[in-house]
């Protein structure tokens, strides 16, 4: 199966609650840091925390998700 990429997290928070709600959906993703030591961190301030990975069916639930967290943080 395809993973594309969904969406970009904003923080490390963000990023917490939607894998713990799309793994009790059982909705296959993986999240992909921005964050390199190298550079301590400079892309995280500059492009957000990371991205979300998922398949292309579930790209409107995850949307959704995403955007009922935003709304109550």
């Amino acid at each position: 199966m395809e993973y594309i990429r969904i969406a970009t997290i904003e923080d490390e928070f963000e990023a917490q609650i939607l894998a713990s709600i799309l793994a009790e959906r059982q909705i296959k993703h993986y999240l992909k840091s921005f964050h390199d030591s190298a550079y301590d961190g400079l892309f995280q301030r500059n492009y957000g925390w990371g991205a979300l990975f998922a398949p292309k069916n579930n790209e409107q639930e995850i949307l959704e998700i995403i955007e009922d967290i935003r709304k109550s943080v």
